[in-house]
């Protein structure tokens, strides 16, 4: 592993919704023996209340306050050197700020996953509330897709097997 892995000892799996963030990382966290964490999961236990509610009820820059705080305190378990993969928000690469702390403190990898295939794992998601309208949310998966690119490994996901995803990230020059 390299030299700054095992200093700041940060994983960070980035990319837009239903790309397979929590689904490979659980699986690379499993296969390296580091513990796994959801960051949307981990905020809707500690808010008690699912993202969705927090969207409607406390709208979506208090939802990426809340998100930026989370991250910060698992960056902060990462900087004294505990291992973590995580699985971020669709959004969460996308704040200037989360992206400098994430890139200062472990490896970014966006998890590159065509449109339709996108489109199918979250049509029936009532939970993801940037997903309702098709139009816009087609026109949010481009415009992230250049904030993604800032990640420092690219893994194309083209189907249902995540271990193909975690071989191409274990293979990584970044990774040895």
């Amino acid at each position: 592993m390299n030299l700054r892995l095992k200093r700041t000892p940060g994983i960070y799996l980035v990319g837009f919704m239903g790309s397979g963030k929590s689904t490979v990382g659980r699986l690379l966290a499993d296969r390296i023996g580091w513990p796994f964490f959801d960051l949307d999961e981990e905020i809707e236990a500690r808010e008690r209340t699912a993202i969705a509610d927090i969207f409607a009820a406390r709208g979506e820059a208090e939802f990426r306050r809340i998100e930026a705080a989370a991250l910060a305190r698992h960056v902060s378990a990462v900087e004294t050197g505990r291992p973590a993969v995580m699985a971020l928000g669709g959004g969460a690469f996308v704040s200037p700020a989360n992206r400098d702390l994430l890139l200062q403190n472990g490896v970014t990898i966006w998890l590159d996953c065509p449109f339709p295939i996108v489109e199918q794992r979250v049509r029936q998601a009532t939970h993801r509330p940037l997903a309702r309208d098709p139009e816009q949310f087609a026109a949010l998966y481009q415009a992230r897709r250049d904030v993604y690119r800032l990640a420092e490994i690219h893994v194309t996901v083209e189907g249902d097997d995540p271990s193909l995803a975690v071989e191409q990230i274990l293979a990584h020059p970044l990774m040895k």
